[in-house]
């Protein structure tokens, strides 16, 4: 336990100097080691690839609607004239 009042002296002038240590310790602390930060990681890239999928999917089923360009044109993109 490091609290407490420590002091210096100087035997050569007879001065003192005190310092007071406060010291607290986190109660709702937890250790983090390798493992835990590995699995921290490993849950976050899961979680990123899983967003990922689930966007695709979402926005991949939109390909039923014709575009506004699409449904005007009334030719073939590319048609040669002959």
């Amino acid at each position: 336990d490091p609290r407490g009042t420590y002091t210096c002296e100087v035997k050569k002038d007879n001065k003192k100097a005190s310092l007071q240590v406060h010291y607290r310790m986190c109660q709702n602390c937890i250790e983090v080691d390798a493992p835990t930060i590995s699995g921290i990681v490993i849950a976050d890239v899961v979680a990123t690839v899983f967003l990922a999928v689930a966007v695709y999917c979402v926005t991949g089923h939109d390909k039923g609607r014709l575009s506004r360009g699409e449904d005007h044109g009334g030719g073939t993109a590319g048609a040669s004239l002959g």
